[in-house]
């Protein structure tokens, strides 16, 4: 096999494909880029038997084959060559020589013939835009648990119901949702992705225009595959029955307070810096503001007001934990935030506050997404 390739076509090529391989894997022969030579150019393919990434990209192929080289050595390497093309050939003894301008490299063939088959994707489909998926995603990934004892709350749930596509997840403590739109013959469907997939995906295809998502497969190999130009990134289902959070989230909102969000997240890291580790941060809401209290060890004590606009019920004090509180406040998108004061049928029970985006003092956000944080017990 030989061919000349465009050294940042091959390197971003490269880069994407291997940012899903684990960075240890059991099995040595998955650390491998599998590259494919033909008439059409190009097609560089990684698959640890969870997650797979291929992509397509125009070449000069002298020699067509295939061969399996090292992803991580081969992306550094093709990101530090000399601006100029590379040329990549099967020596004689079986080695890879890779050429750039007066650098050269000799890599170790990896056996082709023990690579797994790429996953093949045939079933519904539908497309999303891009921008608005990859929001969707960074407003919602962060809420999953990185706690593998419990698989199912490590996913993000898609769940697709005639015009609209919903991503939720959770970790017991606090729940994210957000919709977006969807256009595809797939409806009613429901797929639990790997939350450290999805967010690949977020970043690598949010700015690609749109993306098609098509479910696939059945039983113990279901998947998803999520496809934009030249790229697709497939991802086997995580098994099991994600919670019915979604009954969680209130339909009565008219008590809440409304804060300039970045005012209140300067805040609340300032606040919190005193705070023993998981530790609550004391908020105390009034009609004009609200003010955030933190005793420490070492007898440290904080405290900072921020003006707030409380509506509908009285004066409120709770307990959040400050780092959940920030990750929502950044993911509102909004120059201010709504918090709902939600209300539960028990009376022994803290109940959930609510997190909006709010556009302006007295307008509700315009998009959907919504956090649920749980309130944590003040022991002074």
């Amino acid at each position: 096999m030989k061919f000349q390739v465009n050294r940042d076509v091959f390197s971003e090529a490269v880069s994407f494909v291997v940012k899903l391989l684990p960075q240890r894997n059991p099995q040595p022969i998955l650390a491998g880029v599998l590259i494919e030579a033909g008439d059409d150019g190009l097609t560089l393919s990684a698959f640890d038997y969870e997650a797979s990434a291929r992509t397509t990209i125009e070449a000069t192929v002298e020699s067509p084959g295939t061969i399996l080289v090292h992803g991580r050595l081969l992306s550094d390497i093709a990101s530090r060559l000399p601006n100029a093309p590379i040329e990549i050939a099967v020596e004689e003894d079986g080695g890879i020589a890779v050429t750039c301008g007066s650098a050269r490299f000799t890599l170790a063939a990896m056996p082709v013939e023990e690579y797994p088959s790429i996953p093949e994707v045939s079933g519904s489909s539908g497309v999303v835009p891009a921008d608005d998926f990859g929001t969707a995603i960074a407003q919602v990934g962060f809420a999953a648990s990185r706690d593998d004892v419990t698989p199912v709350l490590t996913g993000v749930q898609l769940e697709v119901s005639g015009q609209n596509l919903s991503l939720v997840a959770t970790d017991r403590y606090r729940v994210s949702l957000r919709d977006v739109p969807w256009d595809g013959e797939a409806s009613d469907q429901a797929a639990l992705v790997p939350a450290r997939t999805l967010t690949e995906v977020g970043k690598t295809f949010g700015h690609a225009g749109t993306i098609q998502v098509a479910f696939s497969g059945s039983g113990d190999r279901e998947i998803i595959a999520f496809t934009a130009g030249n790229k697709t990134v497939t991802s086997l289902l995580i098994k099991g029955n994600f919670p019915p959070v979604r009954r969680l989230f209130p339909e009565q909102t008219d008590h809440y307070a409304v804060v300039n969000t970045a005012d209140l997240i300067e805040a609340v890291r300032r606040v919190a810096l005193v705070l023993d580790r998981a530790a609550p941060l004391r908020f105390t809401f009034t009609s004009d503001s609200v003010t955030m209290d933190a005793s420490g060890s070492e007898q440290a004590r904080a405290s900072e007001s921020v003006d707030a606009h409380l509506s509908g019920g009285d004066d409120v004090t709770l307990g959040l934990n400050p780092q959940y509180l920030t990750e929502a406040l950044s993911a509102v998108k909004s120059e201010f935030v709504r918090v709902t004061f939600t209300s539960s049928d028990n009376a022994n029970k803290l109940s959930p506050v609510l997190i909006t985006s709010q556009t302006s003092v007295d307008q509700a956000g315009a998009d959907s997404f919504k956090y649920l944080l749980q309130p944590n017990l003040l022991l002074r």
